[in-house]
């Protein structure tokens, strides 16, 4: 297609895909405690209620970006569409804890099956990387948009109906998109697909590495670092991420190239979406304790005070497209992850001194984030071949998900070391309050330097990149 307007109907149903993304978690976070009145759910359960999305999501978008590169990228976002069109329907008979995890799971699935999708289609309807990073830039802005209203649609809906309507909700979006897909965009043709037999054992052993990577931040948090089981939880996902790279180097189909992950664009992109999700999560669940448990503040002010982050991140997308084909789209990435490491550092060295600061590093990180969102993964699609970029964007989206547990991990960890007593007492001593912020200082320091090597990495292999125009092209 030739531009936007051209586009507009497939870009209707690819934006509705990232809403639900980006819209479901946090519609349903404000609800946890409702839920779990009504269908008298223990404290796992609840947790469960959202771990089991984010899983069961996260560990299986490579193996559906494989699959869909193979059997139709377009054929496989609609069959997601449909199961996640049925799990929100499924909800209206839900009566217990353990059958809401279910159909979280279900949808879980389906967000595996049709996330990387959408940014793979958006980047196949243009030959023209102008073309794709300002697709790329309207799908994300609706799906942040998404993000930033979710907890305040959440409260007003409950307000006057019951929960499950919040996860009903799911059911026209996912008609507008399967509508929009179906209409809009062409459907597969062979000649960009490959016929590859899928690596099944590469596929369950890179599910496993992920699953288990996903589930250690959560037992770190919860169980401390004195405890066993989030250790071996880290050790099974290292053995399995081991065998999964020796799989991939010897099997004669691989589930994923490692060559290709080599490739300067493509290792580079992945290095600054890594350093993104993990100064996203990292920050966002500091800033959160530090507002309401060491300020005092109600829960009410501290969303006010997350607000240069959520202005930032919708209001930036009017300025993303002039400044990529200005800097041009390497430069681009370097400059926004180099911005994300600036707000971490501010964060850590300045973020005890007043909200200011706060305030400063909250909208460092959200404009960097902004651009290497749209950015990065683009870059990691332009430098894999035209059949494998569903799994490209898997690969963004896993990374993205993996690191933002680290974040989570490597802040309460240090939390939990640091801090003695519960965190959530009401009345903090004098020492306690000097031993939160000093580990808040030294997490964020932390993550700083983790993002910092992140990014130097990818600083590095973007020397290595050719560094063409933003004119009209075609992968091969």
């Amino acid at each position: 297609m030739t531009s936007l307007r051209a586009a507009w109907m497939a870009l209707t149903g690819l934006s509705a895909v990232f809403l639900f993304e980006m819209l479901d978690n946090s519609i349903l976070n404000v609800a946890l405690p409702t839920i779990g009145r009504d269908l008298h759910a223990s404290t796992t359960a609840l947790q469960w209620v959202t771990g089991a999305y984010a899983v069961v999501f996260g560990g299986l978008m490579l193996a559906f970006g494989a699959v869909a590169d193979r059997f139709g990228r377009r054929r496989i976002m609609l069959l997601g569409l449909v199961l996640l069109g049925a799990a929100g329907l499924a909800t209206a008979f839900v009566t217990t804890a353990g059958e809401l995890i279910a159909v979280r799971a279900a949808m879980g699935v389906a967000a595996a099956m049709t996330t990387p999708g959408s940014m793979a289609l958006a980047f196949r309807l243009f030959d023209d990387d102008k073309l794709r990073v300002r697709a790329i830039n309207v799908i994300s802005t609706v799906g942040l948009a998404g993000l930033a209203i979710g907890p305040a649609a959440g409260g007003f809906v409950l307000a006057v109906a019951p929960w499950p309507v919040l996860l009903l909700a799911n059911v026209p979006i996912a008609a507008l998109a399967f509508a929009g897909i179906r209409l809009g965009v062409a459907a597969d043709d062979p000649a960009g697909l490959h016929r590859d037999p899928v690596d099944v054992p590469g596929a369950v052993l890179g599910t496993a590495a992920i699953v288990l990577a996903l589930v250690a931040p959560t037992l770190f948090v919860d169980e401390g670092a004195g405890s066993w089981a989030p250790w071996a939880v880290t050790a099974g996902s290292g053995v399995a991420a081991a065998l999964f790279a020796r799989r991939e180097r010897s099997a004669r189909h691989p589930l994923l190239d490692l060559k290709l992950v080599a490739h300067p664009l493509v290792s580079s992109g992945l290095a600054f979406k890594a350093a993104a999700g993990l100064a996203v999560a990292g920050l966002g669940y500091m800033v959160t304790l530090q507002l309401q448990l060491d300020w005092g503040w109600s829960a009410g002010l501290a969303a006010i005070g997350l607000l240069p982050q959520v202005i930032v991140l919708i209001a930036g997308g009017a300025l993303l497209t002039p400044f990529v084909e200005r800097a041009g789209l390497e430069r681009a990435a370097r400059l926004s992850a180099a911005t994300v490491v600036a707000g971490l550092a501010v964060y850590g060295l300045l973020g005890n001194l007043g909200y200011a600061f706060v305030a400063l590093a909250l909208a460092l990180v959200a404009a960097g984030i902004r651009v290497v969102g749209v950015v990065a993964g683009t870059n990691v699609l332009r430098g894999l071949p035209a059949d494998r970029t569903t799994i490209g964007a898997a690969l963004t989206d896993t990374a993205t998900e993996v690191t933002s547990g680290a974040g989570i991990a490597m802040t309460g960890t240090i939390l939990a070391a640091m801090f003695t007593g519960s965190i959530a007492t009401p009345h903090w001593s004098a020492q306690q309050t000097g031993e939160f912020r000093s580990a808040i200082t030294i997490a964020s320091l932390t993550l700083t330097v983790v993002a910092a090597a992140l990014v130097a990495f990818g600083f590095a292999r973007t020397r290595k990149a050719p560094t063409p125009e933003l004119t009209p092209r075609t992968l091969v």
